[in-house]
């Protein structure tokens, strides 16, 4: 099974940059979106039909602004939309895809660097979010938990860990989190199998960072530590541009 997972900040501009193309070379089994900014029957999705996708989609109730999705050629047994907590599931941060051997989760985590108000909503988030993930597995043992985190979790994630140490997103407590995550039987399917520094899956927009690699890993795809065996393969591919972020990759048997 190949997992894609992609911040595409605003699906209807990847389109125009080539996402569809893009999608047809890699030929993934599952594409797990974030950041749609639309809504279904605002996009040409003909051509997600043609390649063999069921798509699922969970957009935010304000227009253009965040959403989640699930593009696969594999039938879920069952689709989740949100997690059933109103104030996240309004803006449109998760959808799960149930299947035979566990389920996939696309998700799309607060940022906090608008200001205060928007911090305490992202710390609220991941108290909940990861009480959530931990009923979840009494029911669903197998999962894989992918997106944009926005949070780079060590220094090795991040192009200048001390000028940013006091930044949204790089924030202790916020790491502190990513850690206590994994420490609840996660496995950063990425850094399992890859030690090299300097591999970002966010760059901004100023000062050239995407030229000069001054990025980010802040999208993941985290896998329970039951299935941690069965993964293949786990990359980033940091030469795809349709976004400030780039795809992250997954083979995994499952």
């Amino acid at each position: 099974m190949k997992i894609v997972s992609y911040n595409v900040n605003g699906i209807r501009a990847a389109i125009k940059k080539g996402f569809y193309d893009w999608v047809k070379e890699e030929q993934p089994d599952i594409i797990c979106i974030q950041e749609l900014k639309a809504k279904q029957d605002q996009v040409d999705t003909a051509p997600l039909d043609e390649m063999g996708f069921h798509h699922y989609w969970m957009p935010a109730v304000k227009p253009g602004y965040s959403g989640v999705a699930i593009f696969s050629k594999i039938k879920p047994t069952h689709v989740e939309y949100g997690c059933g907590i109103e104030k996240y599931d309004f803006e449109g941060r998760v959808i799960r895809a149930d299947y035979a051997g566990g389920s996939i989760i696309s998700v799309y985590m607060p940022s906090g660097t608008s200001g205060e108000e928007r911090q305490a909503f992202k710390m609220k988030w991941l108290s909940d979010f990861i009480a959530y993930i931990n009923d979840l597995r009494k029911k669903i043992p197998n999962l894989i938990v992918v997106g944009d985190y926005n949070i780079a979790h060590e220094e090795i994630d991040i192009h200048n860990p001390k000028g940013n140490k006091n930044n949204s997103g790089f924030l202790p407590e916020e790491r502190a989190w990513v850690s206590s995550f994994l420490e609840t039987g996660f496995v950063d399917s990425y850094r399992s199998l890859h030690s090299e520094p300097h591999k970002y899956s966010w760059w901004t927009y100023r000062a050239n960072a995407r030229n000069n690699n001054k990025g980010w890993r802040i999208d993941y795809q985290m896998v329970t530590d039951s299935i941690a065996s069965k993964i293949k393969e786990a990359n980033i591919y940091d030469q795809i541009i349709h976004s400030d972020h780039c795809p992250t990759y997954l083979e995994i048997d499952i």
